[in-house]
């Protein structure tokens, strides 16, 4: 006698599973993220079974196994190869979320255009019809002769297609849209994304061909869908930046093949996505002259720094409980900062509003941006600006002192190169080279990069 379908509530965010429905998940304490789904019974019979078990792979020893580092290929977009870590690898699955209207379509297809004038590619749609497709290319001017287009969302007819065409690049817009019928839940659903990225990734993998999956985002920035959708793929990029603005980056959070946290800087043109050559400008203010509160910082995404301004606002508080608000930063080390600031720098803001602001839209994630942070705050509190064309990084801990950050002389370097010619650094990030045209400061505690700023003024 067949088992009769059941039906289990199913988590959107984490994918965890309960009998009932509730109005928080249990698992990972979302609200409102429960959907009702109907679990079919497995059409697997044990025949099926023995013969998979018969088919299981090789056990091999680890010096058995071919160590060759996996040949990459460009996409021709610059900034898109360097967020990949130098390219794509064969075979390879790569995720890119991002808000909707960001422009991951437009760089995608951009991109199929610039390989398809040397490799077999095909973008398969499952959001927008072919003549919106062929619109948007026409709109961003690319040659649209060697791209293949599939409008579909059945997972068995793209394989079949995939069987038949045999592309070596493969865009799906996106995975939400996409549904196999051997289940019976809606598309976008957790269990139809979760099962329809392993088929897609099984394929990938056993013929080489290489996937970019385009993933939605939740309200809270996150790819939607269970986690697991990040743990199948080789790669994960973001695309960040506000829609209102021009600019658009690209971050990797995660690469097999490469290293995590690279950045890629685009700006939006009538054209489609342009690489930004020099991103460190888009960071810096224009100012004809020195404001209060402005620090300018050495941050350092992936392996490349940046140069980015940050901005402060100490103004009296005019409620009971003062307001800290952070725009691209942490807001909770920003009150550790300002309790070290007070213990031993000997500058209160316990009656203050304090904002602050990482100019361009960028985010900063490192602590090497505590120094700069905290001598922003301490020239907008003073109402006096900070010596001009200095940079300044360091991680401030809990006892006062500025600790050292990784590559400390590629960040002189960059700033150097952009015209800056003072620099107020940990003792441990100094040189044994001088750099030429630039004046180094190096500092234990707070207290000195303080004083350091009077002397430079």
């Amino acid at each position: 006698m067949a088992k009769a379908a059941k039906t289990v509530f199913v988590c959107e965010e984490c994918g965890g599973q309960v009998s009932k429905w509730q109005g928080q998940c249990p698992h990972c304490q979302a609200w409102n993220s429960l959907s009702e789904q109907i679990i079919a019974p497995p059409t697997q019979t044990p025949a099926r079974f023995a013969a998979l078990a018969a088919t299981h792979s090789r056990v091999q020893t680890l010096s058995e196994v071919s160590a060759e580092e996996a040949p990459r290929f460009s996409t021709s977009i610059d900034e898109f190869d360097r967020a990949l870590g130098g390219g794509l690898v064969r075979g390879a699955v790569v995720l890119i979320g991002g808000d909707p209207g960001i422009g991951k379509s437009t760089l995608l297809l951009q991109t199929l255009a610039a390989i398809g004038q040397h490799r077999t590619v095909l973008y398969v749609t499952g959001e927008e019809s072919p003549q919106q497709i062929a619109l948007r290319a026409q709109r961003l001017a690319v040659s649209a002769d060697n791209v293949r287009l599939l409008a579909e969302i059945r997972t068995e007819q793209i394989l079949a297609c995939l069987q038949q065409e045999q592309p070596q690049v493969v865009v799906i817009d996106s995975i939400q849209t996409v549904y196999t019928e051997t289940l019976s839940s809606a598309p976008g659903s957790v269990s139809q994304v979760r099962e329809c990225a392993a088929q897609l990734t099984r394929y990938a993998k056993s013929t080489g061909c290489t996937m970019i999956l385009v993933g939605h985002v939740t309200k809270e920035g996150a790819l939607a869908g269970p986690r697991v959708l990040e743990h199948i793929v080789d790669s994960v990029l973001y695309f960040e930046g506000d829609t209102h603005s021009n600019f658009r980056m690209i971050r990797a959070v995660k690469n097999r093949f490469g290293a995590v946290n690279e950045l890629g800087v685009f700006a939006m043109t009538e054209r489609g996505l342009r690489g930004v050559s020099n991103p460190s400008a888009m960071f810096l203010s224009s100012h004809k002259d020195d404001v209060p509160g402005s620090c300018v910082l050495v941050t350092q995404e992936g392996t490349r720094p940046l140069l980015v301004e940050i901005q402060a606002l100490v103004d009296e508080a005019h409620a009971p409980q003062p307001r800290r608000l952070t725009v691209g930063l942490e807001q909770n080390r920003l009150a550790m900062l300002l309790a070290v600031l007070h213990r031993h720098g000997g500058v209160a803001c316990f009656d203050r509003d304090v904002f602050i602001n990482a100019v361009g839209g960028v985010r900063i994630s490192e602590p090497a941006s505590d120094l700069a942070v905290l001598l922003a705050i301490v020239s907008s509190l003073r109402d006096k600006a900070l010596p001009e064309k200095m940079v300044v990084f360091g991680e401030v801990g809990l006892g006062g002192e500025v600790r050292p950050v990784a590559r400390g002389q590629e960040r002189l370097r960059e700033a150097a190169k952009l015209g800056f010619t003072r620099a107020i650094i940990p003792t441990a990030n100094r040189p044994k080279q001088s750099i030429e045209g630039m004046t180094l400061v190096s500092v234990d505690r707070l207290d000195q990069a303080l004083a350091a700023c009077r002397e430079f003024s």
